[in-house]
């Protein structure tokens, strides 16, 4: 089994079990989860494991761990729902029922305005980002065409690339509309033949006049996705008040007729007016205000972005977008909108070098750094950023001075943005674009993204953090007297894998004690940095030491209560009275062995000595069919119980010593 089933594994645990699970799905970064029982779910211990970068609690239960991790272990979460037995009816059952109830509770109209508004444009995303690079492409070719050095077969290509790029944007109308008819209980294909109108050529010959306004000249592409979705939306309201009320014989030919004909006729003398006009204020109401207060402007929006995208309403800016793209071929806004995700690198790079000692949380900065630069923001947010506080708000204010940035290019030397929306950070850059060149663009952008670095980095530096942060989040990790004296310790994500996730409630070790953590198992001790697999060698939940036994008696390393004992004899944890808790993990990849080899001599809950054997091995024939027996042994809350002294003699025994900022075990 791998890191990932073992992820998924644990979180169907504490998610509730399989008889808890309505549904699952992801996107990009999160693991959606339909939930039957809210309250049976622990959310300390999942936001708790390796790999887990954070939680949203929103419609669905939605566990944040990036991308790429986040398809690897739902298909092992739907795995292990499988293999518990869940009924895949049922299942499905319970999911519409959860929905249901869950659409009911958030039944308010602007929660399902700004759901519709993204079910309507994410869909269309995929198309926009191939068709505006394919766009972009094109114009590098253009310019190189220009200069005069461009093979013929170029020149040649250009106009091809030229439909291949513009096509679906100037029928973007007809696919917002089948979108729209889709959310508003629409038949689509209807919904597409009434936004057909807003493009086809032919609209030029309708004229009209209206009282006060005068002669009305109506031209293809007037009123863009607005009208689309107007349109869309008033057929499919008259299609769903039509059914049922006809007689069956004849639905299938007055119902469509009666629905395309009444909203287009609306379309035409109506909609096509009201939502031209409409998108022509945001596009003029939106240059404007960069052209006379892009600074200002920009550092309010790029400051307020990232509360934006966490509370889900910068879906509501979608259709900007998509109408600034329409009239002037990009969107400015996105642009500055992008630099709170350079605000946000810069906060996570501070607190990567001011929190030096924090190994867990620099570990996790550095998983999540890249995928930031490339415009992936929520690993930085939910595991970094947010729950430090202050830093969120530092990081912030790094966007809003890149906002500002790029606000100012605007203001003064000229409006440039994307020709399409989805990506941000670095992968915006082949879909940059301005009236004044694509190499213009692209230096207003990467100069407002280095302003954001910047700004970020140095506000969260030196006033991202109180006193008391910092002694909270960097409190001995890395002290001189914890380095290595002979064995190096380190531990990503094997609490997880164990399963231990704290000690007694209630329990705190007394300043000063000193707690002896022997050797487990007969062997000889080596580096924990040195165990080949990166679970244990990367240094983010404690300090330890391993060993290479010789024998196959494992036995407790200290004196206290079983808290976490595996079937498969793989893994066990021990907390003491005092509050310590010690992992002992043996070999790797053993748990795929699936108990053979492994005899359990004692049970979780059991109260043990120090030296008492918990699980007995066969070497020899585990050996061979394991990575490696070498056995880390963890203590998991270092912070409370940091490792002050080694020694190597006869055993060797660690000596653990709690310090006097520890007035509470972990729970």
């Amino acid at each position: 089994m791998s890191a990932n089933d073992d992820l998924a594994s644990e979180l169907l645990k504490l998610l509730g079990g399989p008889g808890n699970i309505a549904g699952v799905e992801n996107c990009m970064t999160r693991m959606r989860v339909s939930l039957v029982d809210r309250d049976l779910v622990d959310d300390g211990a999942i936001t708790s494991l390796s790999g887990v970068l954070g939680v949203v609690d929103d419609d669905t239960y939605q566990v944040v761990l990036g991308p790429g991790k986040v398809t690897k272990v739902t298909d092992g979460f739907r795995r292990a729902l499988g293999a518990s037995g869940a009924d895949a009816e049922a299942l499905a059952a319970r999911g519409a029922a959860i929905k249901a109830g869950q659409k009911q509770r958030n039944n308010t109209p602007f929660k399902n305005f700004i759901r519709k508004i993204a079910n309507i444009f994410v869909p269309l995303i995929p198309a926009l980002i191939g068709a505006g690079i394919v766009a972009a492409v094109r114009g590098l070719l253009v310019n190189w065409v220009t200069v005069g050095t461009a093979p013929e077969f170029v020149e040649a290509v250009v106009p091809a690339l030229t439909v291949i790029g513009s096509a679906f944007f100037a029928f973007l109308p007809i696919f917002a509309g089948i979108n729209a008819a889709k959310e508003f209980g629409g038949t689509p294909a209807l919904g597409g033949a009434v936004a057909a109108i807003i493009v086809f050529a032919g609209i030029s010959d309708v004229q009209y006049s209206l009282p006060v306004l005068g002669e009305i000249v109506l031209a293809p592409g007037q009123g863009g996705v607005i009208g689309a979705i107007f349109a869309a939306g008033l057929c499919a309201w008259i299609e769903r008040s039509l059914r049922g009320k006809i007689p069956d014989a004849i639905d299938i030919l007055v119902t469509p007729t009666l629905a395309l004909l009444i909203s287009g006729l609306a379309t035409i003398f109506v909609f096509m007016f009201v939502a031209g006009n409409i998108a022509s204020a945001i596009g003029t109401g939106a240059i404007w205000l960069l052209d006379n207060s892009g600074l200002l402007a920009g550092f309010v929006l790029g400051g307020l972005f990232l509360p934006l995208v966490m509370l889900g309403l910068h879906q509501a800016l979608i259709p900007i977008h998509a109408t600034l793209i329409e009239q002037v071929g990009f969107t400015p806004l996105l642009t500055i909108l992008a630099m709170a995700g350079a605000g946000q690198v810069g906060a996570a790079l501070a607190i990567f070098f001011r929190l030096n000692r924090n190994r867990s949380l620099r570990t996790t900065i550095k998983g999540a750094l890249p995928v930031g630069i490339l415009g992936v923001g929520e690993p930085l947010i939910y595991a970094v950023t947010l729950p430090l506080g202050r830093p969120f708000l530092t990081a912030c204010l790094g966007g809003a001075v890149g906002g500002a940035v790029a606000g100012a290019f605007n203001q003064f030397a000229g409006a440039f943005g994307a020709t399409a929306i989805g990506p941000s950070g670095w992968a915006l850059l082949p879909l940059l674009q301005s009236d004044n060149g694509q190499g213009y663009a692209i230096l207003a952008y990467v100069v407002g993204l280095l302003a954001g670095y910047i700004s970020g980095f140095l506000i969260t530096y030196f006033w991202g953090f109180t006193p008391a942060l910092l002694a909270e989040h960097n409190a001995n990790q890395g002290d001189e007297k914890n380095k290595l004296l002979g064995d190096e310790a380190a531990l990503e994500g094997a609490a997880a894998t164990a399963g231990v996730t704290g000690g007694a409630a209630g329990i705190a070790g007394v300043a000063g004690q000193r707690i002896d953590v022997l050797a487990p198992v007969e062997g000889t001790v080596i580096r924990l940095s040195d165990v080949e697999d990166e679970a244990f060698s990367a240094g983010t939940m404690g300090d330890g030491f391993a060993v290479e036994p010789t024998s196959g008696d494992f036995r407790s390393p200290v004196s206290g209560t079983i808290t976490a004992l595996f079937p498969t004899g793989h893994a066990f944890g021990v907390t003491t009275p005092e509050g310590l808790e010690v992992l002992v993990h043996i070999g790797l990849g053993t748990v795929d062995l699936h108990g053979e080899g492994f005899d359990l001599k004692r049970a979780e809950g059991d109260v043990v000595e120090a030296g008492d054997v918990i699980v007995k091995v066969d070497l020899d024939a585990v050996r061979a069919r394991v990575r490696s027996l070498a056995t880390p042994v963890v203590v998991l809350n270092g912070a409370a119980f940091p490792i002050v002294e080694r020694r190597s003699q006869g055993g060797p025994p660690l000596t653990v010593e709690a310090v006097a900022a520890a007035t509470s075990a972990r729970s």
